[in-house]
């Protein structure tokens, strides 16, 4: 005896399956299976027959057919084990949990070492040029501050975003060395002066006040600015200024100074003495334009044409026979 269709009307779909030349397979297998989903529950010999039929059409069907009833069965709670193995689908136990995807993996804690900047990436990083005002105000309150106060000074010149000068041609500054050792033994500090403000482009006035200075902070900024050996400054603190020289005290502290100071903050203090020539200049050739343009609106008004006066009129030339003309 023939088992009985799962429902009314499948005979004819399995008539259709028959015929010659037609492919129902894939048609078939998708609408039994979206019959067999519709019921929550089946009897055994419901279950054996859609068991039987999807066996031998599983194998039959296209890729995208077979996905699709993968799709409905894998979350259908009554589908056959037979049916699931066919699919390649994982029977599920009561209470267990549902796979989770694989953690992110967490970020490495220990930061990539990063190396300290050097002073030429500073110097190229740092470009914030000084207006002469500034540089100019710089100047002076180094020259007018301590001692301890300008060590300050320049302790913070090195972080800051003060474009620095150039550095000084390396063979231009080993002339210079030369030279200022010469001028030092010779206690001549004329020419000392004239020397270091020739190699750091500096006016005279500014070249001598660095020499001349009695604290020597600034002779230690000129010298570093040329790269100058630490036992040349030393010899230099001694004999360019025999009554500076003569205090230990003193070549002790500047050359404790000299060692400490690095060559960025040197190079900035440079950059302001430089740069408060150039505030002197305009403030010198302000001055003189105002005092031109006064002049001349002075001259202008004063070559006015004059206005004839009220009750003054015009002389009558007459001839020699009284007739006027």
């Amino acid at each position: 005896m023939t088992a009985a269709p799962l429902f009314p009307g499948f005979d004819g779909l399995m008539t259709l399956s028959r015929r010659e030349g037609v492919d129902i397979r894939p048609t078939l297998l998708r609408v039994l299976t979206d019959l067999y989903v519709q019921t929550s529950a089946h009897s055994a010999d419901e279950e054996r027959q859609f068991v039987e039929l999807t066996s031998r059409l599983i194998g039959q069907v296209d890729d995208a057919t077979r996905a699709a009833v993968r799709a409905r069965l894998a979350i259908y709670p009554a589908t056959p084990a037979e049916v699931m193995d066919r699919l390649g689908l994982r029977r599920a136990h009561p209470g267990e949990p549902l796979p989770l995807a694989a953690s992110i993996a967490a970020a490495p804690t220990d930061a990539p070492t990063v190396k300290p900047p050097t002073e030429a990436q500073l110097r190229m990083a740092s470009n914030l040029a000084m207006r002469p005002n500034d540089a100019a105000e710089i100047s002076d309150m180094f020259f007018t501050a301590g001692p301890g106060e300008r060590a300050l000074i320049l302790h913070n010149l090195a972080d800051t975003p003060l474009k620095a000068s150039a550095r000084i041609p390396a063979a231009r500054a080993a002339r210079a060395l030369h030279i200022l050792e010469m001028a030092a033994f010779a206690e001549d500090a004329e020419n000392f002066a004239l020397e270091l403000g020739d190699a750091l482009i500096l006016p005279s006035r500014i070249a001598t006040q660095v020499v001349t200075d009695p604290g020597g902070e600034p002779l230690a900024c000129a010298a570093k600015a040329l790269d100058m050996p630490s036992a040349i400054f030393q010899r230099v603190l001694l004999f360019l200024n025999p009554e500076f020289g003569s205090s230990v005290h003193n070549v002790y502290r500047l050359s404790r100074l000299y060692d400490r100071l690095s060559e960025r903050s040197a190079l900035v203090m440079l950059a302001a003495w430089r740069g408060s020539t150039m505030a002197v200049s305009r403030a010198k050739y302000r001055a003189a334009l105002y005092d031109e343009e006064r002049h001349r609106a002075r001259a202008a008004g004063s070559h006015t044409r004059p206005a004839v006066q009220p009750g003054i009129a015009p002389a009558i030339r007459t001839g020699t026979d009284g007739s006027k003309r």
